[in-house]
Parts: C-alpha cells; sequence; structure tokens
C-alpha cells in the first residue's frame, strides 16, 4: 500500500490529499528518509510524520484493506511517539488557548521570544 493512503487509513491525515502534499513537503519519513507519497509501506516499516511542529513516530504493524474506525487502529499500527514529544505538543496547545488571545495580530518580536522561552520552560 502507498504512505499516503496508508496515512489517510490510520487517520493521520483527514484527506489523502493532505497525506500526499506531507509526503511532497518532506514531512513523511521511513526509515530516517523523507518519501515520495507512491513509497510502498510494509510492516514494521518505522515511520516518521511531522504534523503541527510534532514529530509523530508510529511503526507499522498491518495493512488496512480500507479507511478504519478509530477503535481499530491498533491492528494495523504502533504509536511509539516519544512522551516528551507528546508533553511538548500538549504545553503548545496550552500555550496557543492562553498566551494570545484570537484576533489580537500577529505576534512582535517579543512576544515570540516570550513564548518560545514558555515552551522551553525552566532548564
Amino acid at each position: 500500500m502507498r504512505i499516503d493512503k496508508y496515512l489517510w487509513c490510520t487517520r493521520y491525515f483527514k484527506t489523502r490529499n493532505q497525506a500526499t502534499e506531507a509526503c511532497r513537503k518532506g514531512m513523511v519519513r521511513i526509515g530516517g528518509i523523507a518519501v515520495k507519497p507512491s513509497r510502498e509501506v510494509l510492516p514494521h516499516d518505522e515511520v516518521q510524520v511531522r504534523r503541527n511542529q510534532v514529530n509523530l513516530q508510529l511503526k507499522v504493524v498491518g495493512i488496512p484493506p480500507q479507511r478504519v474506525g478509530a477503535k481499530w487502529l491498533g491492528l494495523y499500527r504502533e504509536d511509539t511517539t516519544p512522551r516528551e514529544e507528546m508533553e511538548r505538543f500538549e504545553k503548545m496547545q496550552e500555550a496557543r488557548e492562553y498566551y494570545r488571545q484570537k484576533g489580537t495580530g500577529r505576534p512582535t518580536k517579543k512576544d515570540r521570544r516570550e513564548l518560545d522561552d514558555y515552551l522551553d520552560g525552566p532548564e
């Protein structure tokens, strides 16, 4: 099965066209190498997908016959995304919701730096 179709079938993208565009832009990698949308995906492949500034990782367990419901995703893929990536994503979501109110315009350079400092956290 093609990688773009696989990502659509396993609900990483809402449409197949979005999955194809992600592949063309180099946001999908198999084994660390950017792939074209037509690349065949096989069981045991390690796939990395960059969505919403987060690197999602998955291991292909099986090939679905068609788009599957969320309930059946475990049969076809294993999510291996590091916990730190998911925590970073949740932190980014919180920052978007509370830091800038919608409709207040573009953030200034100072706002951007403060947001970056917030996301990096105390070290």
